[in-house]
């Protein structure tokens, strides 16, 4: 069988750094930290006081308040993520079959802030159980995804994948395969996440995963420093179309690249920390690479997991100069988590539109609010350190990994006919 070209039409993207692709964009490329001491409730008891949150974000633009009222936070960020990149796309100016487009969405999480909410209210009350009848709806990890086929009338394919932080990098890979396989003309794809709460700043610092640097909060997040000491929680959407490249160019589509292969693996080794040798990174990058069947000198740029914890990125780089050789040091490789946070299941989709926009504009964000040289990182790697650099990309990979030794990574390559 003869698998279709994906390509990537569109794109739509709300985050700590900016409420649309652009903006997004053009702050990654200065260097800018999304990070601030958290707005949203009163943090001062907790271990950590600041988050990367969405700024400026108004429900008004996208739903009546009726409406908005039955939303939790991440199905706002995805419906309006996905609004942009269809928008973008043209596809609805296009006469398309929406039998044909689906939906495959991710999230770690989905609707924290509500479940949160509900059961605060219950906690204070006498015991009578009195709930919103939206509770269900509002907070389950799949009701975004059936929200955004609503809004434009898709009725492909349409599903949730969860698989914690690689949540939207899965859902990339899903789609990717769908429509290789004839299964739709295009699908939009991508993840959302809004677990900035009590509940979930308080679980993750339970974990001993986040930074405490609340006297910096715009430093705290420092992949490959030496003095890195946890992940910066964010939230946020990334939306992507991808269509069948025929579909595309029948109907006149700009092309922004090629999704040209995917990969996916288990640590198999902790629930929470990557393996120390990153097994689990290079099989996912190595399956990656067979399956859009390049050979590794021919990447430019890796967009990596790159967290900021002590072990996640050291384990990453391992598996990154194991795979890579000599070419490991002719390559750009940067953490744009060092900017928005850890965005959890929306991670892998902003990551990816970030590599996409290298390739489009020849230029690799940094890693920012590097200090410190670990000893334990090789000097001869080129991290992109602290400014944006110049070059051809012609293939990046974008790498995520989840809690529970999850592992996605996608590649995407410069668009020729």
């Amino acid at each position: 069988m003869q698998l279709k070209r994906v390509v990537v039409t569109g794109l739509g993207a709300v985050t700590p750094l900016g409420n649309s692709v652009d903006v997004f964009w053009n702050n990654l490329l200065q260097g800018q930290s999304g990070a601030d001491i958290i707005k949203r409730f009163d943090a001062s008891k907790f271990k950590t006081r600041f988050a990367c949150e969405v700024k400026g974000f108004n429900p008004d633009q996208y739903f009546d308040k009726k409406e908005a009222r039955k939303l939790d936070a991440y199905t706002w960020y995805g419906i309006a993520s996905s609004v942009e990149a269809v928008a973008d796309s043209g596809l609805l100016e296009a006469n398309v079959d929406k039998n044909e487009i689906g939906v495959i969405w991710g999230s770690g999480i989905g609707g924290l802030d509500t479940f949160q909410n509900e059961a605060f209210n219950f906690a204070k009350g006498d015991g009578t159980p009195r709930f919103n009848p939206f509770f269900i709806p509002k907070m389950i990890s799949d009701i975004c995804c059936g929200h955004i086929s609503m809004r434009f009338g898709f009725r492909g394919p349409n599903f949730t994948t969860v698989s914690a932080c690689a949540s939207s990098t899965h859902a990339i890979i899903d789609a990717f395969n769908y429509i290789r396989l004839g299964k739709a003309n295009a699908i939009v794809t991508g993840g959302s996440e809004a677990a900035i709460n009590e509940c979930g700043m308080g679980g993750f610092n339970a974990c001993q995963a986040m930074s405490t640097r609340n006297e910096n909060p715009q430093a705290a997040s420092r992949p490959y420093d030496k003095d890195r000491d946890g992940f910066v929680l964010g939230e946020g959407s990334g939306a992507l179309i991808l269509e069948d490249l025929e579909h595309a160019l029948k109907r006149g589509a700009k092309i922004y690249a090629e999704l040209i292969g995917g990969g996916m693996s288990a640590d198999a080794h902790h629930i929470t920390a990557p393996h120390p040798e990153g097994l689990g990174a290079r099989l996912v990058m190595e399956r990656a690479l067979k399956d859009a069947a390049i050979s590794p000198d021919m990447v430019d740029y890796i967009n990596t997991h790159g967290t900021s914890t002590p072990l996640g990125d050291t384990a990453e780089l391992k598996a990154i100069t194991q795979i890579f050789g000599e070419h490991a040091y002719a390559m750009n490789i940067s953490s744009t988590k060092s900017m928005t946070g850890h965005l959890l299941g929306a991670a892998g989709s902003v990551e990816a539109i970030a590599s996409v926009l290298a390739i489009r504009d020849g230029k690799v964000p940094p890693t920012i609010n590097h200090v410190t040289p670990d000893p334990e990182i090789d000097a001869r790697l080129n991290l992109t350190l602290n400014v944006a650099q110049n070059r051809t990309v012609n293939i990046a990979i974008s790498n995520t990994f989840g809690f529970g030794g999850h592992n996605a990574a996608v590649i995407f390559k410069r668009f020729a006919s």
